[in-house]
């Protein structure tokens, strides 16, 4: 009966690893930073005459751009895997470029990919997803907070619409108006 190999964690992975870690964070920090920014803008720009239709596009606008931070963080990965060719194709040919991004990118999202890294560097996949955990925390936590600002916003305007206007259900002079088979005080 055959052996399998056996996979020995090695400093240089543990290093390397820490590094495309470190690496992804400094570049999610940076992509998150420039969402708020980006979002404290379009607020700014929005504030005198807020819609429900201005706050969409702030949310979609930032979703936009934190897929877009998400795919350039993917691109060290990539290219690390690359330059080391880390990924095993299981034939001779080497793993280009697409099929690095790919690899990374399917590894960062937890979802897994069909192809892995030789053994020499078989931890990164574990490390590669925890960074994709870790981010996705940071930009859900950042989307969390633009969506309840916009409800917040949505539910300020909707409470001044019913002070100018009265009550939904009030007629112009304030009495209330009767459901459909409800039966009034006195009358039949």
């Amino acid at each position: 009966m055959p052996t399998s190999p056996q996979c020995v964690t090695s400093v240089e992975e543990l290093f390397w690893g820490g590094t495309l870690v470190a690496i992804t964070m400094v570049l999610h920090g940076f992509g998150m930073l420039g969402v708020l920014r980006t979002s404290g803008f379009f607020k700014l720009r929005f504030e005198p005459m807020p819609t429900f239709t201005k706050g969409m596009i702030l949310l979609v606008v930032a979703s936009w751009m934190i897929l877009l931070v998400r795919l350039i963080e993917v691109f060290a990965r990539a290219g690390f895997f690359l330059w080391t060719d880390a990924v095993n194709t299981t034939t001779e040919a080497k793993a280009n470029a697409s099929l690095c991004y790919d690899f990374a990118l399917m590894d960062y999202t937890t979802l897994g990919s069909s192809y892995n890294l030789h053994l020499r560097w078989r931890l990164l996949e574990g490390m590669i997803a925890v960074a994709g955990l870790l981010t996705f925390a940071w930009s859900t936590g950042i989307m969390l907070t633009l969506a309840r600002e916009f409800q917040d916003q949505q539910m300020s305007l909707l409470k001044q619409k019913r002070v100018k206007h009265g009550p939904a259900g009030a007629r112009a002079g304030g009495e209330p108006v009767a459901s459909l088979g409800a039966k009034t005080e006195g009358k039949p």
